[in-house]
């Protein structure tokens, strides 16, 4: 499920359904999903797909008409343009406390936006130039639907809940801030009626394996309520840390809260270990939960069990499997499936309940999570106490024991009133109670089971929905997971998997996007991991699947990135960064310009500045004299759609440089893009003070493919290297690393062709040894002509650490 599971599935065929209808906002449910394939009834059609081709209002600074993500349900445009700013007031009646409260958020991010916050006054007296908000318990449309007029004269904002209400709100509030600029605006008269095609419209963040505060959480909450996203799925405990304050056990937290990070993230500049530690109090978890429940979030916790349990065994080594653990574990520094188990009797099921009624006191989600994946069941095996357990219960074997183990946690939970959900393995070795809810992440198998026996399903399938995976194969491509999960993929997930029915479908409640952070040590990296493919996502779960359209989505997402650098809120362009193909030619480079998704046009300059929506549009492979120094930038009505992208080259051997990214891995399966545990530098500590290389590798077989090289004239080569420490546990698969002998000393070898070949240069590791960062390694290479493969491995006779490339070049003689 997670990237915690480093065992790679088997790669799925991207698949696009028409997707199921929504049949919005005259209904009397927040959404009543019809067959796909079937059409909507006129009176409640989506929108068409393509509101961009609206034209703007009069007005230079109007908001476009489309600019609302997701995508509302139905948009008719009327005439003419509201004038929207600083003496607009926004009414609430009276008794409407919740109208107030979502007029107070309303007013606040118009203030972040656009400087300035409308004044609240009471409705009932003259509205004219004011937005008014209406919350009427009898309006015919579902719990989350709203009604949104926009005229020349006004704006109202129609809804039968606080919930409702919200949502129109934050389409306006979207409407009024497309430019991301500040002042007066204008916004374009229309009628919008709307509705979320799913009620389950998630993100999950782990907590567990790199912590992030109370004000970091609760930022991400700010931006999921602007995507009308409503459930908050925690992570809290796991392997690498427990974060969740439980006041009967207080060593999970003394404990179990913090570990010594591996390598030199883990020590200071004088060598000594250093703690990381990180969890959350019981009265910031409240906070939290009244935070997220003021913006229509539920959150959701996930106590893990049975397995990914090292951190608590850790803290109560009872929990474990006694006759099995010769001595308590420490909460661990690796990432990857581990063994730790809680053991299956009486003493473990009451800590259990008693942690999850603390649980249950703190979060009034409806849903527990309680994990149940990768249940690693080698302890339980060896244990002869486990053994007699499974006999005296009649259970055929030990996954017969986690299925009995679920429905004991599940009749606990149920007498709490809640609902226990957990990834798909609680399918596995029996019968699930009937109220349990399944997510799906071992692709769409777990979904079509748990449907076929009458489950609600979240979908959250690895690789198409885990945001820890990269988002391109740029060399300044942040740490992550490979294959590369693009913006595209996101937008284009089948709410329907392929091989379910309607009564099936009926059953999938949602989906939602899981961020793990083994990579991701910063908050930084975790925003740039969101967005903007959480952005496609929640158009997926909010907007009826049959308008869904592609280039209408990035012409909308444009006002989307304006606002984001308008919050300062972090986000990756790598969907519209400009990558750069450069070929010698003659006097000098022939250089290709693209970009992932082919949106919008790249602009250029040749002089080292930064283009500008003035500068030359690319149309054709450039011929350029070196040296060169090109930047560009992708753009789009005006706007950049990318931080400048550089291409500088002194000579033609600086344009054979790749970076590990850009070489070809030798294998599929375990390649990632790991961030080093020291700076470029060397420099240690826990976050250190400079930039952290980001090397690409394969944790079975660290080997890469050079395609290609052009050798004419080519008499060195120069790499940089680094190394990280292995902390990665394989489980089954520990067997199946490549190492290498040195002969006769540890070095980056080269081979010519194939990875069989013997070596045609070798390049001592001995100057990398002694540094925690990067090491610039130089070779002579045997005269060679033409074109040819060059394969690189490391023979350094063991795999940890792990040896990684940064960058190759080809060079000619001094």
């Amino acid at each position: 499920m997670k990237p915690r599971s480093l065992v790679a599935p088997p790669v799925r065929t991207a698949f696009v359904h028409a997707g199921l209808a929504c049949a919005l906002v005259l209904a009397t449910t927040a959404c009543e999903r019809k067959p796909a394939g079937e059409p909507a009834a006129a009176a409640t059609q989506a929108a068409p797909a393509a509101p961009a081709a609206q034209p703007r209002a009069a007005h230079p600074s109007a908001a476009h008409p489309s600019a609302i993500l997701p995508r509302p349900a139905k948009f008719v445009p009327g005439q003419g343009a509201f004038a929207f700013g600083p003496q607009t007031a926004v009414a609430v009646a009276a008794d409407q406390p919740g109208a107030r409260r979502v007029g107070e958020f309303f007013a606040q991010r118009m203030l972040a936006v656009r400087g300035f916050a409308p004044k609240l006054q009471d409705r009932g007296g003259d509205a004219k130039g004011a937005v008014e908000l209406a919350l009427d318990p009898k309006l015919p449309i579902g719990e989350e639907a709203y009604v949104l007029d926009i005229g020349q004269d006004g704006a109202k904002i129609s809804a039968r809940s606080e919930a409702g209400l919200f949502y129109g709100a934050v389409s306006l509030w979207q409407l009024a801030s497309a430019d991301g600029a500040q002042g007066a605006t204008e916004i374009a008269a229309q009628r919008i009626e709307d509705a979320p095609a799913y009620r389950w419209r998630g993100l999950m963040l782990d907590v567990a394996r790199h912590f992030r505060s109370v004000e970091e959480v609760k930022a991400m909450l700010d931006q999921m309520a602007l995507l009308k996203l409503n459930t908050f799925h925690w992570h809290l405990t796991d392997d690498q840390g427990w974060r969740i304050e439980i006041k009967k056990y207080p060593r999970l937290t003394e404990v179990g809260g913090c570990r010594v990070r591996a390598g030199a993230n883990g020590r200071d500049a004088q060598g000594k270990s250093v703690q990381y530690c990180g969890f959350y109090t019981q009265e910031q978890i409240r906070d939290v939960v009244a935070y997220a429940a003021a913006r229509h979030i539920n959150v959701v916790p996930e106590i893990e069990m049975p397995g990914h349990a090292q951190a608590a065994i850790a803290a109560y080594p009872a929990l474990g499997v006694g006759d099995v653990l010769k001595q308590a574990p420490t909460v661990s520094s690796d990432w990857g499936v581990h063994t730790y188990l809680f053991n299956p009797q009486d003493q473990t099921f009451a800590f259990l309940s008693d942690v999850l009624d603390e649980v249950v006191a703190l979060f009034p989600s409806k849903y527990i999570h309680i994990g149940g994946d990768e249940a690693a069941k080698d302890q339980w095996q060896l244990s002869p106490t486990v053994r007699a357990k499974i006999k005296s219960l009649g259970l055929k074997n030990e996954a017969a024991l986690q299925s009995w183990f679920v429905g004991r946690i599940g009749a606990h939970l149920q007498t709490r009133g809640r609902v226990l959900v957990g990834w798909d393995e609680i399918l596995e070795g029996g019968t699930l109670p009937a109220s349990a809810t399944v997510m799906s992440w071992r692709g769409d198998a777990g979904a079509l089971e748990a449907t076929r026996k009458g489950h609600d399903v979240i979908l959250a399938p690895d690789r198409k929905l885990y945001l820890d995976y990269a988002q391109s194969d740029r060399d300044d491509e942040p740490s992550g997971r490979f294959p590369v999960a693009g913006l595209r993929a996101f937008y284009e997930f089948p709410m329907t998997p392929p091989g379910m029915d309607a009564q099936q479908a009926a059953h999938v409640i949602g989906a939602q996007g899981n961020l793990w952070t083994e990579h991701k040590r910063s908050f930084e990296q975790v925003q740039r991991a969101l967005h903007p493919r959480l952005d496609a996502l929640a158009e997926v779960v909010w907007s009826p699947a049959q308008g869904r359209d592609w280039n209408d989505f990035q012409r909308r997402l444009v006002s989307q990135l304006e606002r984001y650098k308008a919050l300062k809120v972090g986000f990756s362009d790598a969907a519209y960064a400009v990558d750069f193909k450069a070929e010698p030619g003659a006097g000098g480079a022939q250089v290709t310009l693209s970009t992932q998704t082919g949106f919008g046009e790249i602009r250029y300059r040749t002089d080292g500045g930064e283009p500008d929506a003035s500068s030359p549009v690319y149309s054709q492979p450039l011929q350029a004299a070196l040296p060169l120094d090109l930047v560009a930038t992708a753009f789009f009505d005006g706007h950049a759609l990318s931080a400048p992208r550089r291409l500088r080259a002194k000579t033609a051997a600086d344009l054979s440089e790749r970076g590990s990214a850009r070489l070809k891995a030798c294998r599929e399966g375990y390649n990632l893009r790991l961030e080093d545990d020291a700076t470029r530098d060397g420099r240690v500590g826990d976050d250190g003070d400079g930039a952290r290389a980001a090397l690409t590798a394969n944790l079975i077989d660290p080997c890469w493919i050079y395609p290609g090289a052009k050798l004419d004239g080519v008499a060195m080569l120069r790499a940089t290297v680094g190394q990280v420490p292995y902390n990665f546990q394989l489980w089954h698969d520990t067997d199946r690393i490549v190492t290498r002998k040195a002969e006769p000393d540890a070095a980056l070898e080269v081979r010519l062709n194939d990875c069989k070949s013997a070596p045609i240069a070798r390049l001592p590791l001995q100057p990398a040894l002694a540094s925690d960062g990067l090491t610039v390694l130089e070779a002579p290479l045997p005269k060679l002509s033409g074109s040819h493969d060059l394969c690189f491995v490391f023979a350094s006779g063991k795999h940890d650490p792990l040896w990684a490339l940064d960058r190759v070049s080809l060079r000619p003689a001094p």
